[in-house]
């Protein structure tokens, strides 16, 4: 497939902060590219100098074929966008939304009803065209937006967190409803989440902490990358030691998480009876684990993502998104 997006070491300075430092990636046309990592990780910054709302300190962008700095309203004309909070007027309807989104793009009278009923339909709202946003849930607004980032037929959609602050029901329709854009209509999805079980949606997935990619490919090839599978040993009462003498023991690489001990070792269920012999009486837990998104995070940063940011972040947006609908969820 061609390439649509080209990041080559780009970086974004605020002040002495840099929040952005040097990435390349880039994106083929039709799949779904992920930006894996947790809250501060540089995902959104990154995601804003693509759409031309940030410049960027140093390094190039293109987009569809433009370069963000010089052609920035042909990357505006060739994109969709989702933020993370809720941008919708409440106080319109459905089809009122849409509509003044397609005076912005200057979406023609001739095709707008047309294109209207085809997002719509897309994410099954097309029986709510008329009705007011305020009466919608959340996850019906976050799908009435992903339609409103469509009507100007994007070659690019960005999805900034788009399920954050939905229920696990909501964010698994919100999903289906994005491999349809990639199915059946062709764009190309860029999207940011901190959630792992997210990430397996994406065709490619880019794992960013600090502000550095620290590596980029299909899930499944990512969890090659650790090799084995995991197993999780917890110890009896604080034995300082165990973690040192596993690691010597075994000739792996130990990682402590919380008060577990993690490490790879092929065909791990059988190696548990060993474990449990030559630690006798220091182990109290043993736990055998397929490799997953979070092992080859905690493998390339050294610690797991930060989910209580996004935890604490969602039941803050939550609120708010409460408060906004008048109590309704």
């Amino acid at each position: 497939m061609p390439e649509i997006i080209r990041v080559e070491s780009l970086v974004k300075k605020f002040g002495e902060f840099t929040a952005v430092a040097g990435i390349d990636f880039n994106i083929e046309a039709g799949e779904i590219f992920g930006f894996l990592g947790p809250n501060g990780a540089g995902k959104t910054t990154t995601i804003k100098i693509l759409a031309t709302l940030l410049k960027p300190t140093s390094g190039k962008a293109t987009l569809a074929g433009y370069d963000v700095l010089t052609h920035p309203n042909e990357v505006r004309q060739s994109i969709g966008m989702v933020f993370q909070d809720q941008s919708l007027d409440d106080r319109l309807t459905a089809e009122e939304n849409l509509w003044f989104h397609a005076m912005l793009y200057d979406v023609p009278n001739s095709v707008f009803t047309e294109r209207m009923e085809q997002v719509l339909k897309l994410v099954d709202l097309g029986d709510r065209r008329s009705s007011l946003v305020r009466t919608f849930s959340g996850g019906m607004k976050r799908r009435l937006e992903i339609a409103r980032g469509l009507l100007h037929h994007p070659r690019v959609l960005f999805l900034d967190e788009p399920t954050l602050g939905l229920d696990p029901q909501t964010r698994n329709a919100i999903w289906h409803h994005v491999r349809r854009l990639r199915d059946e209509v062709g764009t190309t999805v860029f999207m940011t989440t901190h959630y792992m079980d997210e990430a397996e949606n994406c065709d490619h997935i880019a794992i960013i902490d600090h502000g550095k990619i620290q590596a980029v490919d299909t899930p499944a090839a990512l969890k090659r990358m650790i090799g084995g599978d995991k197993v999780i040993v917890g110890g009896v009462g604080s034995d300082a030691d165990l973690e040192k003498d596993l690691a010597a023991k075994y000739n792996v690489e130990v990682q402590k998480v919380d008060s577990e001990f993690h490490f790879q070792m092929q065909s791990g269920a059988e190696f548990v009876p060993r474990v449990v012999s030559d630690f006798s009486g220091r182990v109290r837990s043993i736990q055998i684990k397929q490799p997953s998104l979070e092992d080859v995070f905690l493998r390339l940063t050294g610690h797991a993502i930060r989910q209580q940011e996004g935890s604490a972040i969602d039941a803050m947006r939550q609120g708010v998104q409460l408060w906004r609908s008048g109590g309704r969820r």
